[in-house]
């Protein structure tokens, strides 16, 4: 049974509680001083939990968003215990999170006659997206499908370096072209093999920074539209890889990408290095993507499909 295709078992659950060790511990010392004494949730345990909630990097908007709603739940039963607050937590903040309806890199499901499934994963340099493409490339592998990389971020030599040692430890093929060469004819070359090999998937890698937003959405454009000579509904994903430690610049980059293409699935990374595991929540909220895949390590097994519901357990439950 492959990586994917397990269910989102105890190994992984002791996995992911560990990576949101940080998070949850910085979270909970704020929580137990604002609950410390009450009986029930009142005014003043409600701004301790906001700014608890903010600190976290939950992010203004989506935290008046969540107090909002504890408010109203306040003001329903006209008596809620703190013993409460953790369970209304978990179910406020599990609403924010949006569902992933496709649900195809989670379980293989693949549709009839996407093969290869094209993935596009962009994001800005340092973010840990090479490093993504082969993480994901090492799991899809070890589910049973066949994978090819296409390293179409030809402006930085250290990209293609980077990606080649990924390839060859995940010991999938790659295509590459020498630095400089135009990303759109390396994603072109790429699917067209694919193709005519039979591959299941295909992850492109492309620039994570060029000279301003125009440049960038012209490039993304070009390479769509190459993809779907050969392909015509691919890209199936749009994959935008963010970095959990940058906090709210990881919001900024969001919106950037999100101008510039058409992004369908997010991959938060490095969230075992943060105190501020909460962007999740900002970012799927002030997006309305869903979160298909977190880091919570440098291993390939420290890439996990994104559980909701256990990611929110982890995060707010001790």
């Amino acid at each position: 049974m492959g990586f994917f295709d397990r269910l989102f078992g105890k190994k992984e659950k002791e996995q992911l509680d560990k990576g949101l060790e940080r998070t949850r511990e910085g979270f909970f010392s704020k929580l137990s001083k604002a609950i410390a004494g009450k009986s029930e949730v009142d005014d003043e345990v409600l701004d301790q939990l906001e700014e608890a909630l903010i600190t976290a990097d939950v992010g203004v908007d989506t935290t008046l968003e969540i107090i909002e709603k504890i408010q109203s739940r306040v003001a329903r039963d006209k008596y809620l215990g703190t013993s409460e607050l953790n369970a209304i937590l978990l179910d406020e903040v599990m609403s924010i999170l949006v569902d992933d309806d496709q649900d195809t890199l989670k379980h293989f499901q693949l549709p009839e006659g996407k093969k290869p499934f094209v993935i596009l994963v962009v994001g800005v340099n340092g973010v840990g997206k090479t490093t993504m493409i082969g993480k994901l490339a090492t799991n899809f592998k070890n589910a049973g499908k066949s994978v090819m990389l296409g390293a179409a971020d030809t402006f930085r030599a250290a990209a293609v370096d980077q990606l080649t040692i990924w390839s060859e430890r995940a010991g999938v093929p790659i295509v590459k072209k020498e630095m400089g060469s135009d990303p759109a004819s390396v994603a072109f070359d790429t699917v067209n093999s694919a193709v005519a090999k039979g591959v299941d998937i295909v992850l492109i890698d492309t620039a994570g920074r060029l000279h301003n937003k125009v440049h960038l959405m012209e490039e993304l454009s070009k390479i769509r539209r190459v993809i779907q000579k050969v392909i015509p509904d691919a890209p199936h994903e749009t994959l935008l890889v963010l970095d959990g430690t940058t906090g709210q610049n990881a919001i900024e980059q969001a919106r950037h990408f999100s101008a510039a293409t058409d992004v369908s699935a997010l991959a938060i990374t490095k969230l075992d290095g943060t105190a501020k595991g909460g962007i999740v929540l900002a970012i799927a909220n002030q997006f309305k993507i869903p979160v298909k895949f977190i880091g919570v390590g440098e291993k390939a097994e420290d890439l996990m499909v994104f559980d909701k519901k256990a990611f929110v357990e982890g995060l707010f439950s001790k």
